[in-house]
């Protein structure tokens, strides 16, 4: 078997991520435990779910001069552009039945 040269891009980032955990020593004995009311009134951090439905994360390639219009689209009706890709497909959707 061939061996890794810490050269290599693998190499590498095994090496720093080695290197990013030693540096990771962070003193938590001073933060109180939180109490039971604290951690009922917590909530889940992250993207609330639109709709009856939650919106499902896909990969999908598009030209550069398409993806560079809808951007700009997009920034003209102050909106993020993959919302605009979706209104745009959903306004088809009823449109085809």
């Amino acid at each position: 078997m061939k061996k890794r040269s810490d050269s290599s891009v693998q190499g590498w980032r095994i090496t720093k991520k080695r290197r990013a955990t030693k540096k990771r020593k962070i003193d938590c004995s001073e933060i109180p435990p939180l109490s039971d009311e604290q951690l009922a009134s917590m909530r889940r951090v992250g993207r609330p779910p639109l709709r009856d439905e939650p919106r499902q994360l896909i990969a999908i390639r598009l030209d550069p001069k398409v993806l560079r219009w809808l951007r700009v689209v997009a920034e003209k009706r102050q909106m993020p552009y993959q919302s605009l890709i979706n209104d745009m497909l959903a306004s088809e959707m009823k449109k085809v039945g």
